[in-house]
């Protein structure tokens, strides 16, 4: 099996047994409250002159990484939001292996941060103030 058909099995387990593990009523709470925080990071982006984007990373039913869009204020053309929450996740969780976990992002992810989020294990990606369901990431769109 290829590794891109094995990444995409993972993500749909995860996916499957991340919803099984959270009651209905508390999964829509859960994902305003991750969102709400995505976009706090949002404001601190632009508080600190940069881009306005920013993200959670969720595992777990808590927040396990955060970032915001550090591209013009570091300045690095890869610090977007989704890269800095899955970094700072990688990090505290001491792994690059992010399977499981869920991306809260308040815009839709670039190709290279779907690529990131893929790569890291994520199962789901959410985006923008609805919290539309991006599902699982991709490598390639």
């Amino acid at each position: 099996m290829g590794e891109r058909a094995l990444l995409g099995r993972r993500a749909v387990l995860a996916g499957l047994l991340a919803s099984a593990a959270i009651p209905a009523g508390a999964e829509t709470a859960d994902r305003r409250r991750f969102m709400d925080r995505a976009f706090e990071m949002r404001a601190e982006a632009v508080r600190r002159g940069d881009q306005p984007f920013g993200a959670v990373v969720v595992k777990d039913g808590r927040i396990v990484g955060e970032g915001i869009s550090a591209v013009i204020t570091r300045p690095d053309p890869t610090a977007h939001g989704e890269i800095e929450a899955i970094r700072d996740a990688a990090k505290r969780l001491g792994t690059r292996d992010l399977s499981g976990a869920e991306l809260f992002t308040t815009f839709r992810p670039c190709p290279m941060c779907e690529a990131a989020a893929a790569w890291a294990g994520i199962a789901r990606v959410w985006h923008g103030e609805a919290i539309a369901d991006g599902g699982a990431p991709r490598l390639s769109r």
